[in-house]
């Protein structure tokens, strides 16, 4: 049988794509993300909280524009590992984005941006579902 990955549930909202919307999560080492829907696009960010809440990097999750049925409430959670080092963002219990703050590395679904920050150390940035298996099990 599958070893089911060991997350909790920080944060959880509805809301509906293309409004305004921002979902923070700090755990209690102080890791930090934002969501961020501002209308246009759906962005998740990992923030340094120690530094005047300075973006360490970003992750493209959907353009509104893109999106079929924007006008239905969706269910956005934040979820972290139990060590507190990778938070998963799940919108309508499908996982789009991870940060794995131990490895300095952020990943979604289309693997953009390309990162240009001195925080991230990978260069490859595609989620799959292989990727998250390992990463909730880490």
């Amino acid at each position: 049988m599958k070893e089911k990955p060991s997350l909790i549930i920080y944060e959880e909202l509805e809301f509906i794509v293309g409004e305004e919307t921002f979902v923070e999560s700090v755990a209690e080492n102080n890791n930090a993300v934002l969501f961020e829907d501002d209308c246009e696009t759906g962005y998740f960010y990992a923030i340094d909280i120690n530094n005047n809440l300075t973006i360490l990097d970003a992750l493209h999750i959907y353009d509104v524009a893109n999106i079929i049925d924007k006008q239905k409430t969706s269910e956005i959670k934040i979820l972290w590992t139990l060590d507190l080092s990778k938070t998963f963002l799940s919108i309508n219990n499908y996982y789009h984005a991870v940060f794995d703050f131990e490895a300095n590395a952020g990943y979604c679904r289309n693997g953009f941006p390309e990162s240009k920050s001195v925080w991230t150390l990978i260069t490859e940035r595609k989620l799959t579902e292989t990727l998250i298996d390992q990463l909730a099990k880490s």
